[in-house]
């Protein structure tokens, strides 16, 4: 009976052993999870902020250069808008340093092959985006040639509302309080400065005619860029289905490619290229300067694409429009230092106005966040 006794207490003794270890090998399970899911949400606020700072900097940076060029007696609508497309060769070493790691890790790149979408899929989302790039950016341009650079940068806040609308049927956006009190801020922040462009020096350079015509291609621009926003956040989720870097890469670089065949067969048929060495000797900054002007539009557009398409993958093409209207009023400010544009309290309230709209949808984000960590712990436990 002793013996017994002791076997039992032993085996007794060794289950509880084994318990204690499975409840300690499990809640350092639920740690590890919890420390990779807050190393990943901080991973991911880094890059939000990272490709903020890009749209904020290329957006003001690229609008006050292109609005350069034809202050200083740029006339080619055409190139003005090409070099908004052509900057995609800097990504070239990319592909190269790509290339060399892909050596060592065929195995990674064998199943990476696999989830792939087929070459017509891709190329009917380059295309497609391509082509509409290609027009948005030449409407554009043609209101960045006869608008005050403040009064185009305000009307391209229009944006944000045909990106919302297309949102809404594409993405199935939810619009929650914050996001719907955002756009209201964002939209009235940047049409309040409508209100002063009679007073805007820079607007009688232009006849009223053309005054219209740069407003109406501005406003359509604007929403075949809104368009390409929600098309882009689709096309991600329904058809690359990836999110690395290297997808937003190849989506830049080859829209980037059919935009610009589109272009420069419009710069030939339309007759505009024969005027170029005469416009590059006119130029009031001197050769040197056209050819630099040109240049870094080109480099920072592609700047801003990159926190543009970053944010669609991270966020939604809604955030990522946001914060492009969050930057708009930093480029009539900017134009008050360079181009010398009158400065009121309406472009202070605006601004004012933008970044408290900037917030309150960067509010919806961290909820949004907090009740995915929220459910991620839950299905963790």
């Amino acid at each position: 009976m002793g013996e017994n006794q002791e076997k039992c207490i032993q085996i007794t003794g060794s289950d509880e052993i084994a318990k204690e270890g499975n409840a300690t090998e499990s809640s350092q399970t639920i740690t590890n999870q919890t420390n990779m899911t807050h190393k990943a949400n901080y991973m991911k606020w880094l890059k939000i902020f990272v490709y903020i700072i890009f749209i904020l900097l290329g957006q003001a940076v690229a609008t006050l250069l292109g609005r350069l060029y034809f202050d200083k007696g740029g006339k080619s609508k055409w190139l003005g808008t090409l070099v908004q497309v052509a900057g995609f060769p800097i990504f070239f070493p990319y592909y190269i340093i790509i290339a060399t790691n892909q050596k060592t890790n065929t195995n990674n790149n064998i199943s990476q092959t696999e989830q792939q979408p087929t070459l017509l899929k891709l190329v009917m989302v380059y295309l497609t985006l391509g082509l509409l790039l290609a027009a948005d950016c030449y409407l554009l341009s043609i209101g960045l040639m006869y608008l005050p650079v403040s009064t185009y940068s305000l009307i391209s806040s229009s944006q944000l509302a045909f990106n919302a609308i297309f949102s809404f049927f594409l993405n199935s956006q939810k619009f929650t309080p914050p996001i719907i009190n955002s756009l209201v801020l964002l939209t009235i922040s940047s049409t309040l400065l409508v209100f002063q462009t009679e007073s805007d020096g820079s607007a009688n350079k232009t006849s009223k005619a053309k005054y219209i015509l740069g407003f109406l291609c501005t406003i359509a621009g604007s929403a075949g860029y809104g368009l390409v926003l929600s098309l882009t956040q689709l096309f991600f989720n329904k058809v690359i289905k990836s999110e690395s870097f290297k997808a937003i890469v190849d989506l830049i670089v080859y829209r980037s490619f059919v935009a610009c065949l589109a272009i420069v067969v419009g710069l030939f048929v339309s007759g505009e290229w024969r005027g170029l060495k005469k416009e590059m000797y006119e130029f009031e900054l001197g050769k040197v300067s056209y050819f630099m002007t040109l240049i870094w539009t080109a480099i920072v557009w592609k700047v801003y694409t990159v926190g543009c398409v970053g944010l669609i993958v991270e966020v939604s093409s809604l955030f990522s429009n946001a914060v492009c209207v969050l930057g708009l009023p930093i480029v009539p400010v900017a134009a008050v230092i360079i181009f010398h544009d009158k400065m009121s309290g309406l472009k202070g309230v605006a601004m004012a106005l933008a970044v408290w709209g900037f917030i309150s949808y960067s509010y919806q984000q961290y909820l949004d966040d907090c009740n995915k960590s929220k459910e991620n712990s839950r299905s963790s436990s």
